[in-house]
């Protein structure tokens, strides 16, 4: 999963620095063939896409930077951690889900990838298989019950 997820950011980076340096300066070029800047949306829209780029770069460039601190003899085999697989189920409605605890900010519910930074990340960080965590939600509390876990030194290990 660990270099799984470096790839990703590797592939964004490749794609976003291509973009940065080939494509956005033919498109202002161009742009800037048309004359008065002024009042040329072109002009303005590669500059703000340039702007957004960089700085989805600079926030990639530092997940990368992060994932490779990561040292999986310091995250734990039995606990919910980064990287963990782990399966809840609701205790209300006896629904089970699935998620993927991940870095920073990034979330991708379709997946079932959450950051650790959020308010279900932070729940179940540290909590062991028959765990039981309750969650405070704008609409209520969510009680869950952890009921599987993979961590990331299992997966690992399974490659």
């Amino acid at each position: 999963m660990l270099d799984e997820l470096k790839q990703q950011l590797d592939d964004e980076i490749e794609r976003l620095t291509h973009e940065l340096q080939v494509v956005l300066p033919t498109a202002i070029r161009k742009a800037v063939e048309h004359g008065d800047l002024r009042e040329n949306s072109e002009y303005k829209s590669a500059l703000e896409r340039q702007q957004f780029v960089q700085a989805r770069l600079n926030h990639l460039t530092r997940r990368r930077a992060e994932l490779s601190k990561i040292d999986l003899a310091e995250i734990p085999s039995d606990r919910v951690g980064f990287g963990s697989r782990v399966t809840v189920r609701d205790l209300k409605t006896k629904d089970e889900e699935t998620y993927t605890l991940v870095f920073g900010d990034f979330i991708d519910l379709d997946t079932g990838q959450i950051s650790m930074a959020s308010p279900l990340g932070q729940t179940l960080l540290g909590k062991k298989v028959g765990d039981e965590v309750a969650l405070t939600l704008p609409r209520g509390e969510r009680r869950l019950k952890i009921k599987e876990l993979t961590t990331l030194p299992e997966m690992v290990k399974q490659d």
